[in-house]
């Protein structure tokens, strides 16, 4: 098996800054939020959870379609308020409830996945499972590059957009919290002042508060098992969980939620309940003399634009001394896994480019072009490999090896010459972001002389190092998480071999002795004061076997 290595700097290019490739951390916010469904190499595909939208995941009949759930509003409502229920819902209010710790006046709190701690949860303000449901399915992969609280954004866009939703800007960039945040929830039997206090104090104005209970509300509804004086025991074989929906089309974004209560017919269970104490929406809603849901009544189009600005705003709001990127769109171009491995003379170079909102096309032509340290240029004809979607299939993006005659598009190179950067022709047009070039490094690479052997297993890590780059260090990142589920990075030096194994005339190698069967790990090295990272994780489990 091959072990291939990207090298890619560890500076991450935020706020002013255009996002050039290679960025390890917007390359994979960027692949999460767009690469969403069909081929893809990189993206976690979170919207396989919201796909149908009436899904549950955690339903006991097959497909979810019967507890009256769904997992997109389980994603929506951990982001932040005190509503039920299906995926959609539930991820942004997972997102508004994540969300609404947030203090203006101090700016403590927001959206940093602090609503993953049981004192979080515990409250009566968060009462229910979908939170720790939805932390099974955002929390559950050790990801250096996107915190929990990112995933939960990430989850809560491609919720509501996948589900019919408004197009959403995303930042990256969240920070996940220590620790619990103060409690700041509104709940649905506390009184119409209480709840504008407690908008206001997250950053909303009264219309604001209006509109984002009606935005999350599209989705979803309240469930009996956890608001038994909201909604009774329902006895319906298709509503199993007991849910009552906030609107006729609870697992669609549309403004029938407006519609229906400004015509009198809503089912809101906050709206229409048998118990006014807890009719919160009603207060909510009317609390202009119903002019901001008439407005919603009125114009689909107005509530979609609304809705997309609160949902940005409220999960781009976050504690003091965070920084998020600008709004991270898709590169028109995008290489993808773009990995190096030395084997023996030859660097074998494998990936894919993708190349957004295009479909398959046999008529298309696209040329890989690669430059060696000499400045002379070498090409290949890519080959197709499939075709990617996002946002409910409103885009869709073009895939294509690199080598047209190897399955995972591996490229043979020369050791010598190396390889400095790439572009590619499309249709006879050049892209190469803008004459910038898509950079690669060759300084540093796993080799294939890496290898495991024994029992208890035991391993050799192999790195390749170019003469003439004289790092400062090299060492492997191993990837752990801290005591409260924080990614943690932690370098282990490799030793400079004292008589270095020369491989060829351009690479030497420095080695490593591993026992600890179970680390992943990346390849580092610091360069002329700069720390480069690949972006392969890696495991010695899957090295080939050492030769005696």
């Amino acid at each position: 098996m091959l072990f291939r290595s990207a090298l890619t700097t560890t500076a991450f290019i935020t706020l002013a800054h255009a996002y050039v490739w290679p960025n390890p951390q917007l390359d994979e916010l960027e692949a999460i939020r767009f690469d969403q469904v069909g081929f893809n190499l990189l993206s976690t595909q979170l919207s396989t959870f919201v796909t149908p939208c009436t899904l549950f995941v955690f339903d006991t009949v097959a497909g979810g379609t019967t507890s009256g759930r769904s997992d997109a509003a389980d994603w929506i409502r951990t982001v932040g308020f005190y509503l039920r229920r299906n995926l959609q819902r539930l991820i942004f209010w997972q997102a508004y409830h994540d969300m609404a710790t947030y203090n203006s006046t101090d700016q403590t709190g927001g959206l940093d996945a602090s609503i993953r701690f049981a004192e979080e949860q515990a409250r009566a303000e968060n009462v229910g499972n979908g939170f720790a449901n939805t932390a099974n399915v955002v929390f559950a992969p050790v990801d250096r590059y996107v915190s929990m609280a990112d995933s939960i954004a990430l989850a809560a866009i491609i919720a509501i957009e996948n589900c019919g939703g408004p197009e959403i800007a995303f930042r990256g960039g969240r920070l996940d919290a220590g620790e619990a945040n103060a409690p700041g929830v509104p709940q649905p039997q506390q009184s119409l002042d209480s709840h504008i206090a407690a908008f206001a104090r997250q950053g909303f104005t009264q219309t604001e508060m209006i509109g984002l209970v009606a935005c999350g509300h599209t989705f979803g509804g309240v469930q009996h098992a956890f608001f038994p004086t909201i909604v009774p025991a329902l006895n319906d074989p298709n509503d199993t969980m007991d849910v009552t929906h906030f609107d006729s089309t609870y697992v669609t974004f549309d403004n029938n939620i407006a519609v229906e209560y400004i015509a009198g017919t809503t089912q809101d269970p906050l709206v229409a309940g048998a118990n006014d104490t807890t009719n919160s929406d009603k207060r909510i809603f009317g609390s202009d003399g119903n002019q901001t849901m008439a407005s919603f009544a009125n114009s689909a189009e107005l509530f979609a634009s609304t809705c997309a600005d609160l949902y940005a705003r409220m999960l781009d709001t976050v504690p003091a001394g965070v920084v998020l990127s600008d709004v991270i769109t898709p590169l028109s171009v995008k290489p993808n896994i773009v990995d190096l491995v030395l084997d023996g003379d030859t660097i074998q170079l494998s990936g894919a480019v993708r190349l957004w909102n295009m479909t398959e096309d046999s008529s298309r032509t696209v040329i890989m072009v690669w430059t060696d340290h000499a400045g002379s240029t070498s090409t290949s004809a890519l080959t197709f490999a499939g075709v990617s979607s996002s946002t409910g299939g409103k885009y869709s993006a073009a895939w294509y090896w690199f080598n047209p005659t190897n399955p995972f598009g591996v490229l043979s190179l020369d050791a010598i010459a190396g390889v400095t950067s790439m572009s590619f022709v499309v249709d006879g047009t050049v892209e190469d972001q803008g004459g910038v070039g898509f950079a690669l490094q060759d300084a540093f690479m796993m080799s294939q002389t890496s290898c495991s052997s024994g029992a208890p297993l035991t391993g050799r890590i192999d790195v390749a190092v170019r003469n003439g780059v004289n790092p400062t260090r090299v060492y492997l990142e191993s990837i752990t998480r801290d005591s409260v589920q924080r990614v943690v990075v932690t370098e282990i030096d490799l030793t400079p071999p004292t008589n270095p194994v020369v491989v060829n005339s351009a690479y030497v190698l420095w080695s490593m002795n591993l026992t600890d069967q179970s680390m992943e790990f990346n390849l580092g090295a610091e360069i002329d004061g700069v720390k480069y990272s690949t972006t392969r994780v890696l495991s010695f489990l899957e090295f080939p076997e050492c030769s005696d």
